[in-house]
């Protein structure tokens, strides 16, 4: 009796009771997070995953049940259905990153003709929290749902340059993907761009991402100093050849950063 009420207040009993169900949902997950990635038929998530189909199969049908996957009937693509849509609005719902930037964020996007952004890094992938553009024509790929290698972009960059040593060694011995024919893919060069941005507190990339754009990217600090964010303006590649405008957004980025961070329990010095 004393040992069943252990293996209770341990999540369960012997290994083989739980190790199914914990499998089924680790594969859930995976499934999920390949589709956000890579929409396609299940034969190709079953090919990325290197999983059966038969296996897949019953997954993708308990997903589609729940509607946290959906198929269009056309073409039996499978895409992320509107239940993550609620799960993830869920997060940003008390994101304290978010709540504190948003006030510096609006007031940005207001000044200025350009896409601004609120970024945090989920594994591999710089993502989006928030994007917002008042005026002007609006960049494709800059709302939200669109989320790119950290090395791709100002905004991953920034991310990835105030990481730990180990963790960027570890980023950049992993696929290094090309998004333009302007992506810095070489991970020397990426080492030397990732020192300099960390030198003088930004990033400045045109082209890499899509060849018509460009972006500014500033790190947001907690109170224990750490890099949990960034802000980014993205804007059409031919306004970043104007110095005067460059100079603008660069000062209002780093205010809106600045500002964030000191929302957020950061000091200058500390």
């Amino acid at each position: 009796m004393v040992q069943k009420k252990q293996n209770a207040r341990r999540g369960g009993g012997p290994a083989g009771d739980r190790g199914p169900a914990l499998k089924g949902v680790r594969r859930s997950l995976q499934v999920l997070e390949y589709i956000a990635l890579n929409p396609g038929r299940a034969t190709d998530v079953a090919a990325g995953l290197n999983v059966s189909w038969a296996t897949l199969h019953r997954t993708l049908s308990e997903l589609e049940q729940g509607g946290f996957v959906t198929r269009e009937a056309d073409t039996n693509r499978y895409s992320i259905g509107a239940r993550m849509w609620f799960i993830g609005t869920a997060y940003l719902a008390g994101h304290k990153m978010l709540e504190a930037a948003q006030p510096y964020l609006d007031d940005a996007a207001e000044g200025g003709d350009y896409t601004v952004q609120l970024v945090e890094r989920s594994g591999r992938l710089a993502v989006t929290l928030y994007s917002y553009q008042t005026a002007g024509e609006v960049i494709t790929k800059s709302t939200y749902g669109y989320h790119f290698p950290l090395h791709c972009g100002s905004k991953g960059q920034v991310l990835l340059a105030y990481c730990e040593a180990e963790d960027i060694d570890e980023y950049l011995n992993g696929p290094l993907e090309s998004l333009t024919p302007e992506t810095v893919t070489q991970p020397k060069a990426l080492r030397q761009r990732l020192k300099e941005i960390k030198a003088q507190g930004y990033a400045l990339t045109i082209g890499d991402v899509q060849q018509f754009t460009g972006s500014l990217s500033a790190p947001v600090f907690d109170r224990a100093h750490q890099a949990v964010g960034a802000v980014c303006f993205i804007t059409k590649r031919s306004a970043l050849r104007d110095a005067a405008v460059v100079e603008a957004m660069l000062e209002t980025l780093l205010r809106t950063a600045q500002s964030t961070s000191l929302a957020l329990g950061w000091r200058p010095g500390g």
